[in-house]
């Protein structure tokens, strides 16, 4: 089996790579110039914003799967990028599935979403079913949806063999500091080296999310790609929220010194959801696929990566 991961260069492109060398697969991967891809694979340059280069790539590896993870994946650069946010996970999504449909060959796209679609979810809504509308509440969000809209035509429209994918927060070794986990953890490992005050700086602590690690969640992405319904929408995450306090909390009590926090205004939202929380007994009926490793675990892990990087 052929794979080709578009927008490799990012934090969950390296773990899909050893995800699906593990398992036998030929991969390719593409990044941006100013990236590097350390795993073993075979390497491309690819800019999504450019459709023919994406069509030319195709020919010449000539895939069996496609998974486009290419994204602009933070919410909070969202407020701050609006439009680069909607060029990139929009403009950038059809360009991959326009080279798609007009290639010869029958390839399977996976269209990575987010959880973040759901947005302002209705009361006693969660756990939050597939079928459950869409009412997003960031820029990111509504990126994500109109992408998931245009995958869902082109495969009633050209019979596109596409997987839609809505991805809850995933976090790991890593991760980039912009996201919770990594933020806490980086924070700790600069405290413990002395580099700042013992003072963690928080956003809003009160709101629940669904953590999986993304050593899981490259597995889930590997069984969609080979097990996964065609035209099907699939969650993908612990099922089980838990709140920021909590993170924190469990982060720094593997802290060596004791340390407070405080609220910086700067990383409150202008919009935040109080619980997120997805139903995934689709894509365990369909792949078999549930999340293994705990929070606690991922908690741990990402700490003593910023240990050693730091």
């Amino acid at each position: 089996m052929k794979a080709l991961i578009i927008g490799a260069g990012g934090f969950v492109g390296g773990y899909l790579i050893r995800e699906l060398n593990n398992y036998g697969y030929e991969v390719h991967a593409t990044h941006l110039p100013s990236e590097n891809i350390k795993d073993d694979c075979f390497r491309h340059v690819l800019d999504i914003m450019r459709k023919d280069d994406i069509s030319n790539l195709l020919s010449e590896v000539q895939p069996d799967i496609i998974y486009h993870l290419a994204a602009q994946s933070s919410v909070a650069l969202s407020w701050k990028k609006p439009q680069l946010t909607a060029e990139i996970n929009i403009i950038g999504s059809i360009n991959v599935l326009e080279a798609v449909r007009e290639n010869e060959n029958n390839i399977r796209l996976i269209l990575i979403g987010s959880g973040e679609e759901y947005g302002f979810i209705r009361e006693n809504a969660c756990p939050i079913k597939e079928s459950e509308p869409p009412d997003p509440a960031n820029i990111y969000a509504v990126s994500k949806v109109c992408t998931g809209m245009i995958g869902r035509i082109y495969h009633r429209a050209y019979n596109s063999d596409i997987i839609i994918v809505r991805a809850f927060n995933h976090s790991g070794p890593e991760q980039s500091e912009m996201f919770v986990i990594s933020d806490f953890c980086k924070q700790i490992a600069e405290i413990e080296k002395g580099l700042k005050s013992p003072e963690i700086s928080t956003g809003n602590l009160s709101a629940k999310r669904d953590f999986t690690d993304v050593r899981d969640i490259v597995c889930a992405y590997r069984l969609l790609g080979e097990k996964g319904i065609s035209g099907k929408t699939y969650n993908v995450g612990r099922g089980e929220a838990v709140s920021i306090e909590y993170i924190l909390n469990t982060a720094v009590g593997l802290s060596e010194i004791p340390i407070v926090h405080s609220i910086d205004p700067d990383r409150l939202r202008a919009s935040d959801i109080p619980l997120i929380e997805p139903d995934v007994s689709e894509i365990l009926r369909d792949t078999g696929w549930k999340a293994e490793i705990s929070v606690e675990k991922t908690i741990s892990d990402t700490l003593d990566y910023w240990r050693k990087k730091i």
